[in-house]
């Protein structure tokens, strides 16, 4: 009997551009594929924690380099990447909160996220594909979305309905490329302790009402979707494409 073999997780040979890279789940993005081969871009818009986060990946004789990027800059994100070798991995981790009650909520608030979350990760996504689709070749494209692109939440109507956007443009950008070797999905993390998310856990009635909802009972860490990136990434979920991965501790498993 000839046994079947599990696909690679390794990621040697392709190049990955990962977004909002300086930190938090980006960064841990950026490290887990690295760690599995590949050449990773690192982007953001601060020049110096770039520079740290690419030094610290580097210090471990992982391959990454920095560019300086805003993604909500649609025409200088097309021109930049238009300048450079495509690539064959993009994890989409740039975004924006301001939570507020709805009824709160400032259409200078309202415009800027969804200037980053909604119309930033849509042109970046297509900008790489286009990259891909010029050269003939395949690859896998990764926004983090999260949890919250599949239930509502207190104070987050804005932040939710981009990421409803996300889902939406991604399932579509998957059913147009497919044919053409992309795959596109998403990530949806529940919780995660990052530096984003601090004025959060600050708030005892705001932990109370995360750790409800988590089944798992505990707060999500960075390490949490480092492997489910990696996963997306490859040859592991060459069948996947057009879905979200919930990352989320069975929060929306009610």
């Amino acid at each position: 009997m000839t046994l079947p073999r599990t696909p690679s997780f390794r990621l040697d040979g392709k190049r990955a551009l990962v977004a909002g890279a300086s930190s938090g789940i980006g960064f841990g993005c950026a490290v887990a594929l690295a760690e599995a081969g590949a050449h990773v871009v690192l982007s953001a818009r601060s020049a110096d924690r770039l520079a740290d986060a690419v030094d610290a990946i580097r210090a471990e004789g992982l391959s990454a380099e920095a560019m300086v990027l805003d993604v909500a800059d649609v025409t200088a994100t097309e021109a930049a990447l238009s300048c450079r070798d495509p690539f064959q991995i993009l994890v989409n981790s740039a975004g924006l909160a301001r939570h507020a009650p709805a009824l709160d909520t400032t259409l200078e608030d309202f415009d800027a996220v969804f200037a980053l979350n909604v119309r930033g990760a849509y042109f970046l996504t297509r900008a790489v594909a286009a990259g891909l689709i010029k050269s003939g070749q395949p690859g896998s494209l990764i926004n983090v979305s999260s949890q919250m692109a599949h239930v509502g939440g207190v104070d987050r109507a804005v932040y939710s309905a981009t990421k409803h956007a996300v889902e939406g443009f991604t399932k579509s950008m998957a059913i147009e490329w497919g044919a053409k070797g992309i795959r596109v999905n998403t990530i949806c993390p529940t919780f995660i302790r990052t530096p984003l998310t601090e004025q959060t856990f600050s708030q005892p009635e705001r932990v109370q009402w995360i750790t409800d909802k988590i089944k798992l009972g505990r707060i999500g860490r960075v390490e949490d979707i480092m492997a489910a990136v990696t996963y997306l990434a490859g040859d592991a979920s060459a069948m996947v494409t057009g879905t979200a991965l919930m990352v989320d501790g069975g929060w929306t498993a009610d």
